[in-house]
């Protein structure tokens, strides 16, 4: 069952692993943003993707992991702007049986199933300054601990991040920790919104059309 689940997922993975196959776009600004991909995915680099909402963050952030040495393993992407403070460490670093009321069974947490292979986790900006913080502990040490567990275990993960905040004018104004900004911006890729690539508008017009 294991190796049919492995022949299964492999094909899947070919499928769906053509060159930028679902970001659409002609423009020289996007173009830009194929060259810079195919620069870092080889790498292990830490990502940080910016750009408005609806510009394709997730899509940038899987092709670089399509195009990486970790493709073979998983993609895990967290929606951080959906996770409450309370959630936080049980949905990031897993928990153990009994540590809270729901919790009726072990659970691994988002950075265990991406060992191996991509994290990315999207709307970082929205983090409060204490999960930030839990976050850079993780990020530094390569370990994290279930809620409720005494041993820490070492994950081995490709960090992505993407944000449509100001992360930036975020650290000057005490919002956003520098630390952790410098921990996962690598590489900074910026995403042009459409209005500053109108040469997009028709290969994504046709798309739609055909789409519907």
């Amino acid at each position: 069952e294991v190796d049919k689940l492995r022949k299964a997922k492999q094909m899947l993975e070919e499928q769906i692993s053509q060159p930028f196959r679902d970001i659409i776009g002609e423009s020289a600004a996007l173009k830009e943003v194929f060259s810079l991909i195919d620069k870092v995915a080889k790498t292990d680099a830490n990502i940080l993707i910016l750009g408005e909402n609806g510009t394709g963050k997730e899509l940038v952030a899987r092709a670089i992991h399509q195009k990486s040495m970790r493709k073979d393993n998983s993609f895990v992407a967290v929606d951080m702007g959906a996770i409450t403070e309370t959630l936080f460490e049980s949905e990031l670093f897993g928990h153990k049986k009994g540590s809270f009321t729901d919790a009726r069974e072990d659970r691994p947490g988002r950075f265990e199933l991406a060992n191996g292979g991509t994290l990315f986790l999207d709307e970082i900006g929205n983090l409060s300054l204490n999960l930030q913080s839990k976050l850079l502990s993780a990020l530094q040490s390569r370990q994290v601990t279930r809620v409720c567990a005494n041993q820490a275990q070492d994950v081995d993960i490709r960090l992505v991040c993407a944000t449509n905040m100001p992360l930036h004018q975020m650290v000057k104004e005490g919002k956003f920790r520098q630390d952790l900004l410098y921990r996962i911006n690598t590489v900074e890729i910026t995403i042009p919104p459409l209005c500053d690539r109108v040469d997009d508008i028709p290969p994504l017009a046709d798309y739609f059309i055909e789409k519907y």
